[in-house]
């Protein structure tokens, strides 16, 4: 039957799509051992170095794996490009990898998994917001880096558009965003 320290840890977890680190362990003044004796127990699973599920509070399977994204980095991930302007519903796009932006200062001192590609930027307050708890950029942001990085011409319309339409870039950011694509075009 699970203790004390699973319950506290698992309060966490609903919070993070099932999701915990060493991190939130230390948070909860829980020794981060505990973690590792839970998942040879069976009780939890590790899913990536530094990163554990609780089974039973994965509520989406694909939410958990963007959540596990973010949590990678040591939390200092966002979701970003073409990652988050499918996740806003912007625009018709298929990302094959999970897009994540990382600081400029941060190290990186694990290998990225082959399902990440990871961008390096400083995110302005104000660029980042939360979908389902996690952390992701924007929309006015992600349609900025999809200009930035070459997605088609007709999916960032498409994502202007969108993003006009349920009020999520007005005025000058929406103008930005129009004259920004229109300098690509021109290139």
């Amino acid at each position: 039957m699970p203790g004390r320290n699973y319950n506290r840890l698992a309060m966490i977890a609903a919070e993070q799509q099932g999701l915990v680190t060493p991190a939130d362990a230390r948070g909860a003044g829980i020794d981060p051992h505990r973690l590792v004796d839970m998942e040879r127990r069976g009780t939890i699973e590790r899913v990536a170095r530094g990163v554990y599920r609780f089974p039973l509070l994965a509520p989406n399977p694909e939410l958990g794996q963007l959540a596990e994204a973010t949590l990678w980095a040591d939390r200092r991930g966002t979701l970003s490009h073409d990652t988050a302007l499918d996740l806003h519903e912007l625009c018709d796009i298929n990302p094959a990898k999970i897009h994540i932006t990382i600081p400029t200062a941060y190290r990186l001192q694990k290998p990225v998994p082959k399902l990440y590609r990871i961008h390096r930027g400083d995110l302005e307050k104000g660029e980042q917001t939360l979908y389902e708890g996690i952390p992701i950029v924007t929309p006015y942001r992600a349609i900025a880096e999809g200009v930035e990085t070459g997605v088609r011409a007709d999916l960032l319309r498409q994502a202007i558009d969108a993003a006009r339409h349920h009020g999520q870039v007005r005025g000058p950011q929406l103008r930005r965003l129009r004259k920004m694509l229109a300098v690509r075009g021109r290139r």
